[in-house]
């Protein structure tokens, strides 16, 4: 028996659209969108980065053209007055740098030596050859009440530490028992180095008789 031709002869269902292929679509789309928004992004600061070297170009022009304005202003003579005022500062600077004070040196002394030994003499000089040369050494002559007077000073000296390698000799008794003698030793340069914060020694006002320390 033949069939109606409304009824189809085979049947083949019908395939519904994957579920990964749609997944796939909309993550190509999403990355199509943040592409085109970071090619949007880089394109703005582009131009900003054009216009802003364009402000830095203009203002550095205009630093040029003040710094040309300045530089034609200024007067060769008074620079020449500048570089010698210079010149002249560090000369100053360099002769009080090698200027000998003893201030400081007589300061130690007076605290250092003790009221019954006493110098009559003192000759300080600077070396300026060989080996010794900028050393600061010092030799004198004196008068101590005895030998342990004389033992304390050198004691103090070596305490101290900036009166160094002091030598006492030449000692001889006096006839009322004191003891003479001869010094020398070496300074350190920075008790006699000058300071202009360094406080200036004013003259004594008494009699010279009472300024001598007692033997």
């Amino acid at each position: 028996m033949a069939l109606p031709p409304t009824i189809p002869t085979s049947f083949a269902p019908r395939t519904a659209p994957s579920a990964g292929r749609r997944a796939y679509t909309d993550l190509a789309g999403a990355f199509g969108f943040f592409a085109y928004a970071v090619l949007g992004i880089v394109f703005i600061i582009a131009i900003g980065v054009f216009f802003y070297g364009r402000v830095l170009a203009s203002s550095a022009a205009a630093k040029d053209a003040e710094l040309a304005k300045a530089e034609a202003s200024i007067d060769p003579t008074t620079i020449e007055s500048f570089v010698r005022l210079r010149d002249r500062l560090n000369s100053s600077q360099t002769l009080l740098a090698s200027h000998i004070a003893l201030t400081g040196f007589f300061s130690a002394l007076e605290t250092l030596l003790p009221v019954n030994v006493r110098f009559t003499a003192l000759h300080v000089s600077l070396g300026t050859t060989g080996a010794n040369a900028g050393a600061v050494t010092v030799d004198g002559l004196g008068v101590a009440k005895s030998f342990n007077a004389l033992a304390a000073a050198s004691n103090a000296f070596a305490t101290d530490g900036r009166i160094k390698d002091a030598i006492f000799s030449k000692m001889t008794i006096n006839k009322d028992n004191s003891v003479s003698f001869g010094f020398s030793a070496t300074l350190d340069p920075k008790l006699v180095a000058f300071s202009p914060s360094a406080p200036v020694a004013l003259p004594a006002t008494t009699s010279p008789a009472s300024t001598t320390p007692p033997l």
